[in-house]
């Protein structure tokens, strides 16, 4: 007997899409970078497109599938404002509809270690996590609820009057293309902050340090290992954490700045007995006492030690505790500590009930990448992913149809880069501004309707846009050479594509065949050709645009949320009976 899957299905579900692989036209007047360079670290080649993000998302499949680490996305919670003059049957289905065909292709685009964070609320959130299961597999999947409202204010009045519950929390279903692992989630303070913790550690990033409490922790540690604790111990210098505060431009000390930065503030804790002697003796022993070195005692215990203590006391004060490891739990799958409102101002730009905090985004940014990592949201909205993601040292792609992409999304970039924008999360990661990004549109339909209802080559499209579009159309990558006038692009090494609209000769064809030679092969695109297509072994001869019209849907520019096509009311029944 064959197994049944269980799966949701609604209106529409099975049909396929043929979407058009748009190429990107970059708008260099829209674009923008940092005048200067501020640290090595800077990344210019972040990306704005603006454009349907089905379109978008499949113009970016040839060049980035299996590269993406995170996808965080905020679509439309489908509250039924939208779509005022239907029922929740077609409601549903329209958006399934729309949130099915856009996961699957930033599925493809995750790379295997990565993971997508997909934000909801109650509205979808049961049918949003099933085809969720289907396509990441439910096995792969975690639900984390973020508490994103205070029960206090004017809604609180009329929820009260009603006897009502009111709505303070949303979801964020977690998938993992490898499954939940490998994350580093932060952790959020367990209670008040413990003031004996008040040295900062200087010298040493959050993974290097990171890497020291690894090494300490782990008593199977080798011999290596310590090794390079010494190491990067060396580098360390201390400060005391209202002078590191005010240094960073802050205006005084604060509990959230301490929070911020426990995985780097420590506190001198009394090292006693055979441990205490031990750092003594391996103090003494050093010509050049470091600021800091390890000390491993016979129960396999190792600790970090300030190199600069007493070693003439009975107890010193010397044994560097660190407060993320005391202060600090695990946050789990309930957040409750990030605060959601008051938001107004974060940015720069204003975005009714629709922006979401940055230390939200940096929590899910900061779990699943490292600095270099690319960061995707095709729910662009005000722009904060890739305000956080840019911040936070990774490289970014943002997509957004709404007009807001210009409004609100460019400005916002434009004061992250110039280091103008402070609020936010930018005092926790210090930023100081730098790096860039590159706006992009869509490119046209390259096939369009002449005046007679013919299909023919948009006529926007010159020769290097034309050969890219063919290109991305035949599974190419867009690479034209320098010494070979007939390489426009390949797909191994020895497997190139030649686009033309021209109309080529058999003379023309076998000169070029003779140029190509018999190691190589290349693949023509061009208006017309004199001779039968096989007669040159080394040749595969195509003509456009015929050989392409069948590859996909031409000339559609909007695959959003549209009401004017669905289907008659009459089709409700169907849809009720398939639930």
């Amino acid at each position: 007997m064959s197994k049944i899957k269980l799966e949701l299905t609604w209106i529409g579900k099975n049909k396929q899409e043929k979407l058009e692989p748009r190429i990107l036209l970059e708008d260099k007047d829209l674009s923008y970078r940092a005048s200067n360079r501020v640290s090595d670290h800077d990344v210019f080649d972040n990306k704005i497109i603006f454009g349907d993000n089905l379109l978008a998302l499949k113009s970016l499949e040839q060049d980035y599938t299996g590269k993406v680490k995170c996808i965080y996305i905020d679509p439309p919670y489908n509250t039924g404002n939208a779509f005022e003059y239907y029922d929740d049957g077609l409601e549903n289905s329209i958006w399934l509809s729309l949130m099915y065909s856009r996961l699957k292709i930033l599925n493809n685009l995750l790379a295997s270690s990565g993971f997508i964070a997909v934000q909801i609320d109650d509205n979808q959130y049961a049918r949003l996590y099933l085809i969720m299961c289907e396509i990441f597999g439910e096995e792969n999947i975690k639900t984390i609820c973020v508490k994103m409202s205070e029960p206090t204010g004017v809604k609180m009045a009329s929820i009260n009057k009603v006897g009502g519950i009111a709505k303070l929390k949303e979801y964020i279903i977690l998938a993992g293309k490898s499954g939940i692992k490998g994350l580093s989630l932060e952790k959020i303070p367990k209670g008040s902050w413990d003031y004996e913790y008040k040295t900062v550690c200087l010298g040493l990033s959050n993974e290097e340090l990171g890497f020291i409490k690894n090494v300490l922790d782990d008593e199977g540690r080798s011999e290596n290992d310590i090794a390079k604790v010494e190491e990067l111990s060396k580098k360390l210098s201390f400060i005391p954490a209202k002078e590191a505060c005010l240094s960073e431009g802050n205006k005084k000390l604060t509990d959230d700045w301490l929070f911020d930065n426990a995985w780097r503030i420590v506190q001198f804790a009394t090292l006693t007995g055979g441990a205490r002697d031990l750092a003594v003796e391996k103090k003494l022993n050093y010509d050049f006492v470091p600021a800091a070195f390890t000390i491993t005692t016979a129960q396999s215990k190792a600790y970090l030690i300030r190199g600069e203590f007493n070693h003439e006391t009975r107890l010193p004060r010397c044994k560097l505790l660190f407060a993320d490891k005391y202060l600090e739990v695990h946050a789990g799958d309930f957040w409750s500590d990030i605060k959601t409102t008051g938001l107004d101002n974060e940015g720069g730009v204003d975005f009714p009930k629709g922006k979401k905090p940055e230390r939200l985004i940096k929590r899910i940014i900061g779990m699943a990448t490292k600095p270099g990592d690319i960061v995707l949201d095709s729910f662009a909205g005000s722009g904060t992913t890739g305000a956080v993601a840019h911040k936070m040292g990774r490289r970014w792609i943002m997509i957004e149809f709404g007009e807001h992409c210009h409004s609100h999304i460019i400005p916002r970039m434009q004061k992250v880069i110039d280091g103008e924008d402070q609020g936010g999360i930018s005092k926790s990661v210090d930023w100081q501004g730098g790096g860039g990004f590159r706006y992009y549109k869509l490119a046209p339909s390259l096939i369009q309707h002449d005046r007679f209802g013919q299909l023919v080559i948009n006529k926007e499209f010159n020769p290097e846009m034309l050969a890219e579009a063919v290109c991305k159309l035949e599974g190419f990558s867009y690479a034209p050479s320098d010494s070979h006038w007939w390489q426009h692009g390949y797909s191994t090494e020895t497997d190139f594509i030649y686009v033309t609209t021209q109309m080529l000769s058999a003379e023309q064809l076998e000169q070029l065949s003779e140029e190509v030679g018999s190691d190589k092969t290349l693949l023509v695109m061009c208006g017309a050709f004199r001779c039968d297509a096989d007669r040159f072994a080394n040749l595969t001869i195509k003509k456009l645009p015929k050989a392409i019209l069948k590859n996909c849907e031409w000339g559609r520019d909007d695959y959003s949320l549209n009401v004017q096509e669905l289907p008659e009311t009459e089709s409700t029944l169907e849809q009720d009976e398939l639930i």
